[in-house]
């Protein structure tokens, strides 16, 4: 095979691959053994910065863009006029190693169309995975994605050589699926997710006995959801990420807003904005149920089914349940801090250690890095200025509103329209 023809599969198959965002390495932690190349990337995704700041860089390709389902929202679809490549298992590999000894990355992120069966499909995955763990002793991180409707003997032995795994769901609610891929089965999607669930399970109760017991996906596994491609409200979207981190046990959904690739009337139009703004919230939103003891139904529910996209999901809760305000900041426990719009979680750990010291009052707040900007209308402190007053809500979001600044602001509005 000539080095223009493999440059040429990898400029088409990166490419294709670009619409994936679940390439994040959180959580592996594979060390190095037997003068083997690569360490485990700790936390991160492709392209992009780790909490302790480095850059963590992974080759994030597609097996192939060969697929047997006609999916409106893909741009792989068998009915697409596109070039088309495919990767021997050999040359992923080769391309792995070399770009590793380059130190151009610390890791692969493989995915693919579905050619043949699903079984076929990830059958050529594992054995990408196999041959860089076990023949060129390669131990960076290593994540694969779980083809829908691949047999539990697969996804074990995936889970083996795969430092993360993760099927996307694609379309949160069963009645979008059925709407814009009408070959593909929910079901499938399900299996693979529940089977690395019972092996991690069996893996963690195994290890407490033998710990010599074979590493199965350290770094868990993962989702991804399409935003905006088959009309499903806020709600919806969070109702079913909840589930999935309950049912599985997730380590992270991704919520990836639809980039406009089709003229198919099922869709938005080519030339449609891609929803951003919207997919930042979804992601805040995610994160304050993780992280900040928020349930869905506190933030989304029947009669509120879309987040407000001029401001945080937070600090909207805050305006619509105004009567849990204002909160003492010298006496209030950990979780109602944590509800306390420009309180992050870092901010809360400070207050709660600084408070057992002294009163604090508004210059100790500000010196912790708390974000008076808008805590200020929803605390108060050993100080006899309350900020919020006889504000109402409203008053309170355009004061925030007009002194705050975004990058999304100019998206806001045309996004709102969306909703009409």
């Amino acid at each position: 095979m000539s080095f223009e023809r493999i440059k040429e599969k990898l400029n088409i198959l990166a490419d294709a691959a670009k619409y994936d965002v679940s390439c994040s390495s959180s959580g592996s932690n594979r060390a190095n053994k037997d003068k083997g190349l690569g360490d485990s990337t700790g936390m991160g995704i492709c392209h992009t910065y780790t909490e302790d700041g480095r850059c963590v860089s992974l080759l994030k390709i597609l097996l192939t863009n060969h697929c047997i389902f006609d999916c409106a929202y893909c741009v792989t679809r068998k009915s697409n006029d596109i070039k088309r490549a495919a990767f021997k298992v050999q040359e992923v590999v080769d391309l792995t190693i070399n770009f590793y000894r380059r130190n151009y990355i610390e890791g692969l992120f493989l995915s693919s169309g579905i050619f043949k069966s699903a079984d076929h499909t990830m059958e050529r995955l594992v054995s990408v995975a196999k041959k860089l763990r076990l023949e060129e002793n390669f131990n960076g991180y290593i994540h694969l994605k779980s083809i829908p409707g691949a047999s539990d003997e697969l996804m074990r032995e995936a889970g083996l050589y795969a430092d993360r795994l993760s099927v996307n769901i694609e379309i949160p609610t069963r009645e979008g699926l059925k709407r814009l891929a009408p070959d593909k089965n929910r079901e499938d999607f399900i299996k693979p997710m529940k089977k690395v669930r019972n092996e991690i399970i069996q893996y963690k109760a195994e290890k407490k006995i033998i710990r010599s017991t074979p590493k199965y996906a350290p770094a868990g596994q993962s989702t991804q959801m399409i935003i905006g491609a088959s009309g499903e409200n806020d709600y919806q979207i969070m109702t079913a990420s909840n589930f999935f981190y309950k049912k599985f046990n997730l380590k992270r959904v991704y919520y990836s807003g639809y980039v406009p690739i089709s003229y198919d009337s099922r869709l938005p139009q080519i030339g449609t904005d891609v929803p951003m703004l919207r997919e930042n919230r979804l992601y805040q939103t995610d994160w304050l149920m993780r992280f900040y003891g928020f349930d869905v139904s506190e933030i989304l529910n029947e009669t509120h089914q879309h987040l407000d996209l001029e401001i945080d999901p937070k600090l909207s809760w805050a305006l619509r349940n105004i009567h849990e305000f204002p909160v003492d900041v010298n006496r209030a426990d950990k979780r109602m801090l944590a509800r306390v719009p420009g309180l992050g979680m870092k901010s809360v750990y400070k207050i709660l250690h600084a408070r057992k010291f002294r009163q604090l009052n508004w210059e100790h707040l500000k010196k912790l890095g708390v974000a008076l900007n808008r805590a200020q209308y929803f605390m108060i402190c050993n100080s006899h200025v309350f900020e919020r007053r006889d504000l109402e809500p409203s008053k309170i979001k355009g004061l925030i509103l007009q002194n705050s600044k975004s990058k999304f602001r100019n998206a806001t509005s045309s996004q709102l329209n969306l909703f009409g």
